[in-house]
């Protein structure tokens, strides 16, 4: 019998702080540690990765992705397409059901995306759900797509991060899917079902014995503890109270390495979706922040080599471009190398939009930041400082800063990461378009507006010529360098880590714990 929690003992969590474990056995288990708490098990209403790391296992999308991101059966055994690109049919399992019983069909698919999808995730709201003109239903295990234009990518953002099924005999009931019951209780398809869910501590969920994948899942049980302090996690798993961290401190990876007793994988993709740029968001619709000089200068002030080295320990690249290098066709390789690291130019810039010195300093700015990134906010700070800002860092939990960002529009500035997905369509336009501005999670958050834009996204969206998508996102790119309603900072990557005891992890997707066995 294995053994977790078998050990009491102190940690430090950061200066005068202290974290401790109670000792807990469990047989045949995994504690997965994870920095936040989920807040809910809705993976339909969020992108955030706080959400999807918990709630993906007790989900399906249609696809699944492999290791190379390249769509496999999930909920959907198989699928046509048509030559143009405007008819997707799936052929849907005819086994599924969901946690309580109830058979999975074809108007769970259906009703998800028409009632929840496109309007509260943002990364399918805004990419799907202008261009889906009908979803159609012929009988319970298969489902039509209809697109009101030739729509390559559709494959690529189905996959449960993207486009989580959810039951609809449980949400038609009505109201607000941000506030249904059932998101504290989730039910759905998935290799694991809910269990027990104790606030900032732990979340419990067990083996799904009826899921439809035969001998899947292979674990008994995932136990997520919520822990804070990435490197009270890293301490965790060296002393064995943790079987898997999702995030690595980027510090101590070459240290692991050489100890070889915990598996590393590096990836770009993981829960909540992947390809992700580090970014600076300017709330546009504060009057200081209107002005392109000011922004302008503030760009210009940031030494983002600094942050590589400092904060990513060379585990990662400055953004070169909005559209992340890993989406290689579409990227605008050096389109913002206008700004590079130059003092000197962001205090003409100050000086010229009429914010002089006074006393050695300018004006104040607020940046609104998960704790996660309060090293890119220290970078920033002293950067910001030398040129007369002084930025004000106001770390909040997720679900704060969210609230903050989206709902109240609270903030001068923010650090989000904003993952870009396989395609511009998935999750960079979600940043941009107007028509996603609001109280919606990691949707438009600077509040930009620019009709030029939106056309570009509209039309690249409505063909699968790569070479014409291309042209339209390049031009994207050179107009959001002209305007910078935000400031691209680093494209970062991910390290996971787990015990060497364990085996068959799939870090790059939400369903990471499916096919993941004791050796």
């Amino acid at each position: 019998m294995r053994f977790l929690y078998g050990l009491s003992y102190l940690l430090i969590a950061g200066v005068g702080s202290v974290l401790s474990f109670q000792a807990k056995a469990q047989s045949d288990s995994v504690v997965v540690a994870i920095t936040a708490d989920p807040g809910h098990f809705n993976p339909g209403i969020t992108t955030g990765y706080n959400v999807h790391v918990v709630a993906d296992s007790m989900f399906n999308g249609l696809v699944a992705l492999d290791s190379n991101l390249t769509p496999t059966p999930d909920l959907a055994t198989s699928w046509t397409v048509s030559n143009d690109n405007k008819l997707y049919s799936f052929d849907l399992v005819t086994d599924a059901r969901w946690h309580d019983g109830t058979p999975f069909t074809s108007a769970d698919v259906k009703f998800t995306f028409e009632n929840v999808l496109f309007s509260y995730h943002a990364r399918t709201k805004s990419g799907l759900g202008s261009v889906v003109e009908a979803i159609e239903t012929p009988d319970a295990h298969t489902v039509v797509f209809r697109m009101a234009e030739p729509y390559g990518p559709l494959l690529q953002r189905l996959d449960v991060t993207e486009a989580p099924i959810l039951p609809k005999h449980i949400f038609e009931t009505g109201g607000d899917p941000n506030e249904h019951p059932a998101n504290l209780q989730p039910i759905g398809t998935g290799p694991y079902r809910f269990v027990d869910y104790s606030q900032d501590d732990t979340i419990t969920l067990e083996r799904n014995d009826d899921y439809f994948k035969p001998g899947l899942p292979k674990l008994e049980r995932l136990i997520f503890r919520v822990i804070p302090d990435s490197t009270t996690q890293l301490l965790a798993l060296e002393q064995g109270e943790v079987d898997y961290v999702n995030r690595i401190p980027l510090a101590d990876v070459e240290r692991l390495r050489e100890q070889g007793d915990i598996t590393l994988v590096d990836s770009s993709t993981g829960p909540g979706g992947g390809n992700c740029i580090v970014t600076m968001s300017f709330n546009l619709e504060r009057e200081m922040l209107q002005s392109l000089e000011i922004r302008q200068a503030i760009a210009h002030a940031i030494d983002r080599n600094r942050m590589v080295d400092q904060v990513l320990f060379g585990l990662g690249r400055v953004a070169q471009a909005p559209i992340s290098s890993a989406i290689g066709w579409a990227h605008g390789q050096n389109s913002l190398s206008a700004f590079d690291f130059d003092p000197a130019k962001a205090e003409a810039l100050l000086d010229k939009a009429g914010q002089l010195r006074k006393d050695g300093a300018r004006f104040e700015l607020d940046v609104v930041h998960f704790p996660a990134f309060s090293k890119y906010a220290e970078v920033m700070k002293q950067d910001l400082a030398a040129v007369g800002i002084d930025l004000v860092s106001r770390p909040l939990d997720r679900a704060a800063a969210v609230d903050a960002i989206f709902k109240q529009r609270d903030f001068d500035t923010n650090i989000i990461s904003y993952c870009n997905g396989l395609d511009p369509d998935i999750g960079v336009k979600r940043m941009y378009v107007s028509n996603n501005i609001g109280p919606i999670p990691f949707s438009n958050a600077a509040a930009y507006r620019n009709d030029q834009v939106d056309d570009l996204f509209d039309a690249a969206g409505k063909t699968s010529d790569r070479d014409t998508r291309q042209r339209h996102y390049l031009e994207v790119q050179n107009l959001l360098a002209e305007d910078l309603p935000y400031w691209w900072l680093a494209e970062s990557t991910f390290v996971t880590g787990y015990r060497d005891t364990l085996e068959g992890f799939r870090p790059w997707t939400g369903q990471f714990a499916e096919a993941a066995s004791f050796k």
